[in-house]
């Protein structure tokens, strides 16, 4: 990274624009999302203002916005053209509301998460090795009804959530399903769906794409039918994903290949890579291996810190060679992404965003990438479980509370475990340079050490840890 970076600087003047009192004070004054919703509506040119109050609202957000863009090296065009999109305009409502009410943060704290992952049932046709969610044949008997389901759908409505993934299980598996996710849509949340891929026929991808489903993500550990096979429990697996990608791309969505990686795949991930190129994938994304659920039972299989690095190093590579983005959930792939952006102007701030930073807006880049900053977990995003159960992540198995008894607002706002993971200055990266664009995976300090503040063994910085790690690992398994 450049020496001649000054990102305090920068950061201070996004301050006095976006983060000075009065702007706070009107944006909080415009109370709920969709009220900002509303004024980003009228900024981007669709609508226009009703009122007074809307024109003089609109006229200081047009202002805000303006500035900013321009600290960031953002043509303020462009920007206005992405917010036709609502899912768009929810992120950027999200964002300063969240400035509104907590200021210039590092991360920035959110009003409500970007997106949250709905493991919407148990319910599953494959019995994979690795499964956090201990999935199998018959839904639970706690699994939230439809009404209930709808209810909570309203629920991340209000709070203004922009994107939500229907995860499992298997989510095709449930008639629920297809009602909940057409709901999303038609309220212009961001919809994608997590799946291993099997039960998508013609049929079925025609109607993802009817009922606004954007984005497909299909699991997929090997280029090889036996490994994949294998690893999830069921023969002929493999080419039931293969032949659901391939539906789905003719559907016309948009659709990725997703991969846990474990010391028995990841030497195999080039060709996995080079079959996502051919089959014509938007993007591949590298699952860090979380020792939860099932996983507890290959704990050995992990990854090395040295292995994660060259592995990381290897995807940022690939991702360079364009036509398909290849992330890794792992936030030190942004420190990764970070070491290079000198030259392949490339940043991953967290595992679902790409940033294309010119030269003279690298600081800016490097701003950005703090204010989005790597672990995820309770921060842009959290996990609602079938029952309606809330988690910081679906691979952190710590309840912080239940949507449909405690409000999933004031759940986000005011749950202890959530407001310890945004504080990347008290725990144990907090004395490290990459905190605010990495902060280590969380869920891997948990699942090592039963406690979320704790080292993320990932980390070649902590590979002491990681030592001692093995040495149980090896005592466990005599």
């Amino acid at each position: 990274m450049s020496k001649d970076l000054n990102v305090s600087r920068l950061i201070a003047s996004i301050q006095r624009t976006l983060g000075n009192r009065a702007i706070r004070y009107i944006i909080r004054k415009m109370g709920k999302p969709r009220n900002i919703e509303r004024i980003l509506s009228i900024y981007a040119g669709l609508s226009e203002p009703l009122n007074y109050r809307e024109k003089t609202w609109s006229e200081l957000i047009s202002f805000a916005l303006s500035k900013s863009t321009k600290k960031f090296g953002v043509d303020e065009r462009i920007l206005k053209d992405a917010l036709k999109d609502p899912y768009m305009r929810r992120g950027i409502s999200n964002i300063l509301l969240g400035i509104a009410y907590f200021g210039i943060t590092r991360p920035q704290k959110l009003y409500s998460p970007f997106m949250i992952v709905w493991d919407f049932t148990k319910q599953c046709n494959l019995r994979c090795k690795h499964c956090y969610a201990n999935a199998g044949p018959k839904p639970s008997p706690d699994e939230l009804t439809l009404e209930q389901k709808l209810e909570v759908l309203r629920q991340l409505d209000e709070a203004g959530v922009a994107a939500i993934s229907f995860s499992g299980g298997e989510p095709l598996i449930n008639r629920d399903f297809w009602i909940v996710a057409k709901r999303a849509a038609e309220i212009g949340m961001y919809v994608s769906i997590a799946t291993n891929g099997t039960l998508i026929f013609e049929k079925t991808a025609k109607k993802l794409k009817e009922i606004g489903v954007r984005y497909v993500e299909v699991s997929l550990d090997s280029p090889y039918p036996e490994k994949h096979d294998e690893f999830r429990g069921v023969k002929g697996a493999w080419e039931a994903s293969i032949r659901g990608i391939k539906n789905a791309k003719k559907a016309g969505l948009s659709v990725g290949i997703a991969t846990t990686v474990t010391k028995m795949n990841y030497k195999d991930i080039p060709e996995l890579i080079k079959l996502g190129r051919e089959l014509d994938i938007d993007r591949f994304i590298a699952f860090n291996f979380i020792p939860t659920g099932r996983g507890k039972d290959i704990v050995e299989m992990d990854l090395s810190p040295d292995e994660r690095e060259r592995f990381l190093e290897y995807l940022y590579s690939e991702w360079c060679k364009g036509k398909m983005q290849v992330f890794s959930t792992a936030p030190l792939y942004a420190v990764i992404s970070l070491k290079h952006v000198d030259k392949y102007k490339k940043l991953s701030p967290t595992h679902f965003a790409e940033l294309t930073v010119p030269e003279e807006y690298l600081s800016a880049g490097l701003a950005l990438a703090e204010f989005l900053g790597g672990c995820g977990a309770g921060r842009i995003y959290c996990s609602i479980e079938h029952n309606g159960d809330v988690y910081p992540c679906v691979f952190l198995p710590i309840r912080v509370g239940n949507v449909l008894k405690d409000g999933f607002l004031n759940i986000w706002h005011k749950s202890p475990i959530l407001n310890i993971l945004r504080d990347r200055d008290h725990y144990a990266c907090s004395s490290c340079s990459y905190r605010y664009i990495c902060g280590g995976c969380r869920a891997r300090a948990y699942a090592y050490f039963g406690d979320i503040k704790a080292p993320d063994p990932s980390c070649s910085i902590n590979e002491k840890y990681w030592d001692m790690l093995v040495g149980k690992i090896k005592a466990r398994s005599k």
